[in-house]
């Protein structure tokens, strides 16, 4: 496959996660409103900083040059390091404060969706950052990973609330993101390849 023809695949994935991601703004802010759950209105973050993520991709994959990577790379890292935070201190405060969340239908369908999606995105993204040996790709590849077991792990505590009533799982789900989004901030802003 032609340098162009893996262009045009990575614009065309950074797009569809683009499209989906706004889509999913929307859906998740009604479902967490509705819902008072934090771990679904951490998820709509989620997806603005993969929108964010995705524009900086098609931004650095419109020219190539190796400052614009190191740029991209570090706006990548800094939008998951302020994730991060946000998930650490508003779970906190929702267990402390032992906040009960209601049930979504509409969060556990779409967190569904969105794991698939993801998932699917993810690997292409990272067969086609690889192909191209575009360092960018590869990370938003994982922005997108991420997306995907974020949705995986809000839709386990959402199923958990609505099957068990264990309303300590929706804030606990915003944990499992912390680490990887601590992880992924370290490796793009102090260390990007």
């Amino acid at each position: 496959m032609t340098v162009d023809h893996l262009l045009m695949r990575g614009r065309a994935l950074e797009w569809a996660t683009l499209g989906w991601n706004v889509a999913g703004v929307a859906v998740l802010a009604a479902a967490a409103y509705t819902a008072r759950s934090v771990a679904l209105a951490a998820f709509g973050l989620d997806s603005l900083i993969e929108i964010g993520a995705s524009a900086v991709v098609l931004w650095e994959l419109s020219g190539v040059g190796e400052q614009r990577q190191r740029t991209a790379l570090r706006l990548i890292g800094v939008a998951f390091a302020a994730l991060a935070v946000y998930l650490a201190i508003q779970s906190t405060v929702v267990l402390v404060a032992g906040y009960h969340p209601r049930h979504s239908r509409i969060g556990i369908t779409w967190t569904a969706a969105t794991a698939a999606v993801m998932f699917a995105l993810a690997s292409g993204k990272r067969r086609t950052g690889v192909a191209l040996d575009n360092p960018v790709l590869r990370a938003e590849g994982r922005v997108t990973a991420v997306d995907a077991i974020l949705a995986t792990a809000v839709l386990a505590g959402l199923a958990a609330n609505a099957v068990a009533g264990w309303w300590w799982a929706d804030p606990l789900c915003g944990y499992v993101l912390v680490y990887y989004a601590t992880r992924e901030a370290w490796i793009n802003v102090s260390k990007p390849r």
